[in-house]
């Protein structure tokens, strides 16, 4: 399984970034985290999500199944999510890339390709835990699929 996790800015050092890393670093499989920064401002928030949208969509892998995080999605448990994923797997899935965007949240063509929307409750996360959290649960799905022991069994 190969997992992205794309997102609207980019993580400075600190312990955000080093949870990040700790995680994809126990994930046996293949994990990239691609950051891109908006480095020109767009006239109005409709503009900036649009330009944003472009960045991110651009760089999901062919194939892919597109998961985008939205305060509006569906909140899942840790099992649902591995349970959604085996399904994926099972129909041959390869690759699942993880939208974060910017701000002002996501531009409605994420919204529309996306094969999943995944809401972490319906607190404001800042962007870069969302991170981390996320590289967390991508673990924890790993685990749960290959059969470690999970406290909530």
């Amino acid at each position: 399984m190969q997992i992205s996790i794309i997102a609207i800015g980019k993580m400075a050092k600190g312990p955000e970034k080093s949870l990040l890393e700790t995680y994809c670093k126990r994930l046996p499989w293949k994990i990239d985290v691609l950051e891109f920064e908006m480095k020109k401002k767009a006239a109005n928030v409709a503009e900036q999500k649009a330009q944003e949208a472009e960045k991110l969509l651009a760089a999901v892998p062919d194939g892919a199944m597109v998961i985008a995080l939205d305060e509006r999605g569906k909140a899942l448990t840790s099992r649902g999510l591995a349970e959604q994923v085996d399904r994926w797997q099972m129909e041959g899935v390869r690759d699942i890339a993880f939208i974060i965007g910017g701000a002002d949240g996501l531009d409605e063509t994420i919204r529309q390709k996306a094969h999943l929307k995944l809401a972490f409750g319906t607190l404001t996360w800042p962007h870069m835990l969302v991170r981390a959290m996320l590289a967390e649960q991508v673990y924890r799905v790993w685990s749960i699929l290959h059969g470690h022991p999970y406290h909530r069994d």
